[in-house]
């Protein structure tokens, strides 16, 4: 059965491990050894505590596996792609949402292979991404960043994160 769906463009930047074990193509790749996203599998998400206006409102969401075995989660919706969906829920200190200015696209239903990344036991990656290229951030505030898309990526995100808007 096929679905459509919307998503959003992410910009974001190289992605990094956290251990002396280098990136190689098999982490972009599901194979049947790797079991789907369990308990074991979370993300975080960072960002400076307050930020000048100007400059890049740069988040980092990092996936950590503290399970035994590899596990995998699906990447859209995530910044671990382009931005392709509206994956964070975004407001300010007055509720009022931020709107989202990225690109939308539309995605068959199920993701295939190529959509989930590999993370070995015990191991984490990290991406950053700067929320101005796909969120309309524009005036002083304090922001509130929710993650919204466990549905999709299977990953839990179970805290939002805020930071000043500052001249």
């Amino acid at each position: 059965m096929f679905g459509a769906f919307l998503v959003l463009l992410a910009s974001c930047s190289q992605s990094t491990r956290n251990t002396d074990q280098s990136a190689t193509t098999d982490s972009l790749k599901s194979d049947s050894s790797v079991t789907p996203v369990s308990k074991g599998l979370y993300a975080k998400m960072t960002v400076a505590p307050s930020i000048n206006i100007g400059q890049p409102v740069e988040m980092t969401f990092t996936v950590y596996n503290d399970a035994d075995t590899a596990q995998q989660f699906c990447k859209w919706h995530t910044p671990f792609e382009p931005l392709l969906s509206k994956y964070l829920d975004i407001t300010d200190d007055k509720g009022e949402e931020v709107m989202y200015k990225g690109a939308m696209a539309k995605r068959i239903m199920p993701p295939p292979a190529d959509s989930y990344i590999k993370i070995q036991p015990k191991d984490s990656l990290s991406v950053k991404v700067d929320l101005l290229k796909g969120y309309d951030i524009v005036k002083p505030a304090t922001y509130k960043v929710k993650y919204n898309a466990q549905n999709m990526s299977g990953l839990t995100v179970t805290d939002s994160i805020t930071f000043s808007y500052r001249k």
